[in-house]
């Protein structure tokens, strides 16, 4: 007897790392004039919408639930502020009629140390960082051992159950 296998979509060959890895930790850009990491922390969740990138949309659609997420102040400050986490995968955009996705974060942690685009820059471990190769990306994917090197930077430790 046959089973019909299911189909299963495969993350965009984009997001995944030379380590045959697929990426599990993120970052995305906020004005903080518009959604500071202060006004996640105060809500508790928000929709991450209003992206409008074609790349930045398909990483949105590869988050799982559970990744782990660098909230950076862009324009102003232009710092990593905290560590986000996905508790909803991508869903069509409600501020659009096109198709556009979002995903829902929740606040996980602040960084004790905010880590200053200028500190990440001058840190050989993080020179292949798409934060600074794709600067022009509002959602990037942050490679396991460039996610370890913000936090220490930034003096934070993750609880044990959010460790990836």
């Amino acid at each position: 007897m046959s089973h019909p296998v299911e189909f299963q979509p495969q993350r965009p060959r984009s997001l995944w790392h030379p380590t045959g890895m697929a990426a599990r930790h993120w970052l995305a850009k906020s004005e903080p004039f518009k959604y500071p990491w202060s006004q996640l922390v105060e809500q508790g969740r928000t929709s991450w919408d209003g992206v409008r990138n074609f790349e930045a949309r398909n990483n949105l659609r590869a988050m799982a639930k559970g990744d782990l997420v660098l909230f950076y102040h862009s324009n102003e400050g232009k710092e990593v502020v905290g560590v986000a986490r996905v508790v909803k995968t991508a869903y069509p955009d409600p501020t659009s009629d096109e198709d556009w996705s979002v995903v829902d974060v929740a606040p996980h942690v602040a960084l004790p140390k905010p880590v200053t685009l200028a500190s990440i820059k001058a840190e050989p471990k993080l020179a292949q960082m798409d934060l600074l190769r794709r600067s022009r990306l509002s959602v990037v994917p942050v490679r396991p051992e460039e996610f370890a090197c913000i936090l220490h930077m930034g003096a934070c430790k993750l609880p044990p159950a959010a460790k990836r």
